[in-house]
């Protein structure tokens, strides 16, 4: 691993994306630390060198490839981490355009932008005294100038951090209507992005639209078991994996699977004509249920939960048909609208007992305080995703968790 590698490694907080960011920066810090101090020993082994005296010629070498900044500022006898994060000023307009503009160099420089498109708090602009809500529109558009201006000023590469794929529901035509999903990431390989970064997507087809952009699809199920993990015992032979709608099927497949748990499936009809407004209502008509749940704990996983309508109407009709406990889980956890008090009305009526969700969509106190919701951290992931990119190593340890998962299992 090159010492002066990680200094070339920068990472833009687009408005919004703040505390994920931060988060994943602390992270990467850990991971290098870990990291260069193990191999300032193996190298103080080797050349039967003080660790003291490695350091100084590690850093020797790294001030060389640095001559913008001034040597005597920075220590010599230990390891210095990269700060990582670039400084960026966000401007909008009073008529809603928006500015991206970097106060540091990133010449030669790999360059991550993370943005949360599903953060609609009031954010801080440079220009402005009041904090903002944004739409999802507003967070692409901010996202663009932000690829631009990194290009512009002499990137290397641009790879993007979408923990939520923006109109990754509109992935399939039903009649004359667009293909947004594929449009969006077509505007971002076009604008000069190389790779995005994105968690358990809608749609796997969705990468079969670019020419040459790589989409690395992360999954949360990791983290979601080692939550799982702490409200339920795993070994309990009442634990069952239901699907949520056939479109689940293979993500609860995968939980059973390393669960070595049954499999069952909730299969709805829908009236497409009507659209789910919130959590009280939904376009689901019918319900049917191909397995039995009868005094079992039930868990089962999606991708995304908005209005929360669809897992509503699930979880009642597995309460109905006599299930004991139940848990779901969702990676993207938007909880819009007016969902977090229907969720609250619900659980308050014994209807569920956990949702865990992770943290790849910003929410403050009023989720993250309630009895029964349980957040799965994905920051560490995403730093071990954007060290070993940089490094060019490969991803798949991280990508195929199956093994780290039956690792976590064996500890039970």
């Amino acid at each position: 691993m090159s010492i002066i590698k990680p200094a070339s490694l920068g990472i833009i907080a687009c408005p919004g994306a703040e505390q994920f960011t931060s988060d994943v920066i602390r992270h990467l810090k850990r991971q290098y630390v870990k990291k260069y101090h193990k191999l300032a020993d193996d190298l103080s082994a080797k050349y039967n060198m003080t660790t003291e005296e490695v350091w100084k010629r590690m850093n020797f070498i790294e001030d060389l490839h640095r001559l913008e900044d001034d040597p005597r500022k920075r220590p010599v006898d230990r390891f210095r981490p990269p700060k990582f994060r670039l400084p960026v000023r966000f401007t909008r307009f009073a008529n809603g355009e928006f500015k991206s503009e970097l106060l540091s160099s990133v010449k030669g420089m790999s360059v991550f932008i993370i943005q949360d498109v599903e953060n609609h708090y009031p954010l801080a602009f440079y220009n402005l005294e009041e904090n903002v809500c944004l739409s999802v529109n507003d967070h692409v558009m901010m996202l663009f100038t932000t690829i631009d201006a990194a290009l512009e000023a002499g990137a290397e590469s641009v790879t993007l951090v979408l923990p939520t794929y923006p109109y990754s529901r509109q992935h399939k035509k039903r009649g004359r209507e667009a293909l947004t999903a594929r449009w969006f990431g077509q505007m971002c390989e076009h604008s000069g992005a190389s790779r995005i970064i994105t968690v358990d997507i809608h749609s796997k087809e969705i990468e079969n639209t670019f020419n040459k952009l790589i989409l690395e699809n992360l999954h949360g199920s990791y983290q979601i078991i080692r939550a799982l993990k702490d409200l339920v015992d795993l070994n309990d032979p009442d634990l069952v994996v239901v699907s949520p709608d056939t479109g689940a099927v293979d993500r609860n497949k995968f939980y059973a699977g390393n669960l070595k748990k049954p499999l069952a499936l909730l299969y709805k009809e829908r009236d497409y004509s009507r659209v789910s407004r919130d959590a009280s209502s939904s376009n689901i008509t019918n319900i049917r249920l191909l397995g039995d749940v009868k005094g079992k704990i039930v868990f089962m996983a999606d991708d995304m939960l908005g209005t929360g309508g669809t897992l509503m109407k699930a979880m009642r009709e597995l309460k109905r048909l006599g299930a004991r406990q139940i848990i779901a889980a969702a990676s993207l956890p938007f909880f819009t609208g007016d969902a977090i008090e229907h969720f609250e009305q619900a659980y308050k009526e014994g209807i569920f007992y956990r949702i865990i969700g992770t943290n790849a969509v910003y929410h403050d106190a009023t989720l993250l305080e309630r009895e029964w919701y349980v957040s799965a951290d994905i920051t560490d992931l995403h730093a071990r995703i954007i060290s070993r990119l940089h490094h060019g190593r490969s991803l798949s340890p991280l990508l195929e968790n199956s093994r780290i998962i039956q690792k976590l299992l064996r500890k039970e």
